[in-house]
């Protein structure tokens, strides 16, 4: 897999306190000139998908900057989600799925890269030590990362074909997928034992022992791109399908069903077992929260956010489901009778949360995508951010390790990363 890696693009974040105008129909051009923060890399354009063109994408982000730089940027805070406007049209979702199209979710990893290559000025930050171990396998593209039974981190190696591990002292250990172009995404422990993941590119779905023996089941459905994973209740694995839009589910012994997400175009990216016995996942084109049972049962609850476009969730030690909100800049909440609440963070550049655990601290840690951050949120909404010593790392996944420490995965960068609270 290709990926450019240089950028100083940054975004200014939309104040979500009042609806956004929309950008006028032909921006006065001494506006766009004065904006060094949107200056464009140039990709050779052999190399580039045609939406990360040179030429179009900077069309894109000038109209971006201009409707930006319209509005007054609020100062942090909880966001009453019952009284805020639903904006129809975000300025995100159009440049997402555009980024979707090519390769699914991980094309819009490949995107992010783009904005993450410029550094920022930050705020005062706690003082955590964050570790980097490069992968052995250079430009491996981590992207999944989950503690597995055996005390060990086992992470996906999207543009390298692999699943790798890494003790807590940092030894490597890298095993290959059986499927040329695999793409694997998300991983998980398995009711059985061996870890699970998804290949995102080849619609399937991989297992594998602590030995490192792997075993493919191939999905019914063409063009699925699955990507996110869990257990859930019923001991099967559950799996987004977003380019299908399903649900999807896995017995240990490799029977799959699918379900429809009744939304067309949602999107179902990332998926979680909830405090109420079923399970949980983000719609990132619909800005909604979905909730499946195990007998396949969908609702939906769209978030009131600004702009929502809703990517990991994890079950919070509250009993309630937390997710990062990239088009809202946001941490949310919802209960399971679907009451949501939001908390912005405090990135004054479009950070593009991701990824969401809960930690051993009670506290819940995030990964900023473009922000090149790590955060944390307690359960009662305050936030901290800690800047990733590479620049333009592009964080995805997080998880506690057994240590009790976090661990990520570093998407451009490569690395696995590890903060010790």
């Amino acid at each position: 897999m290709q990926r450019d890696r240089e950028s100083d693009i940054g975004l200014i974040r939309v104040s979500r306190y009042r609806p956004a105008p929309q950008p006028p129909p032909h921006p006065p051009t001494p506006m766009t000139r004065v904006i060094p923060a949107f200056r464009l890399p140039r990709c050779p354009s052999e190399r580039c998908p045609v939406f990360q063109r040179p030429g179009r994408i900077k069309r894109l982000y000038r109209a971006l900057a201009v409707l930006a730089l319209t509005v007054a940027v609020s100062a942090p805070g909880t966001v009453a989600f019952g009284d805020s406007v639903h904006h129809p049209g975000p300025p995100l979702r159009p440049w997402v799925k555009s980024c979707l199209r090519h390769r699914g979710p991980a094309g819009l990893v490949n995107c992010l890269s783009f904005f993450a290559k410029h550094d920022r000025p930050k705020a005062l930050q706690p003082r955590l030590a964050i570790d980097e171990l490069a992968t052995p396998t250079a430009d491996s593209a981590p992207v999944g990362i989950t503690a597995g039974p055996d005390g060990a981190l086992w992470f996906t190696e999207n543009a390298a074909d692999a699943v790798g591990r890494v003790t807590t002292t940092g030894t490597f250990t890298e095993f290959s997928v059986p499927t040329s172009g695999a793409g694997p995404a998300e991983i998980t422990v398995g009711p059985d034992g061996a870890l699970w993941f998804t290949e995102s590119s080849t619609d399937k779905i991989g297992r594998i022992t602590t030995g490192g023996s792997v075993t493919e089941y191939a999905l019914p459905t063409s063009g699925a791109y699955p990507w996110g994973i869990t257990v859930g209740p019923d001991g099967a694995l559950w799996f987004a399908e977003p380019g299908a839009g399903n649900v999807g589910r896995i017995t240990t012994g490799g029977s799959v069903t699918e379900y429809a997400v009744p939304t067309s175009g949602a999107y179902p990216v990332s998926i979680t077992a909830g405090p109420d016995g079923a399970l949980w996942f983000t719609e990132l084109l619909s800005g909604s929260i979905g909730r499946i049972t195990t007998g396949g049962s969908v609702t939906e609850y769209a978030v009131p956010s600004l702009d929502s476009l809703p990517v990991g969730i994890t079950t919070g030690p509250d009993g309630a489901l937390w997710f990062t909100d990239a088009g809202a800049a946001q941490i949310g909440k919802v209960t399971t009778a679907g009451n949501f609440t939001g908390y912005d963070l405090t990135d004054s550049v479009f950070p593009f949360p991701w990824g969401i655990t809960t930690g051993p601290d009670g506290a819940l840690w995030f990964t900023e995508n473009a922000g090149n951050d790590i955060g944390r949120i307690t359960t009662s909404g305050t936030i901290s951010e800690l800047s990733i010593p590479t620049s333009g790392s592009n964080p995805l996944e997080i998880t506690t390790g057994s240590d009790d420490n976090l661990w990520f995965t570093e998407n451009s960068a490569s690395q696995i990363g590890r903060v010790t609270p």
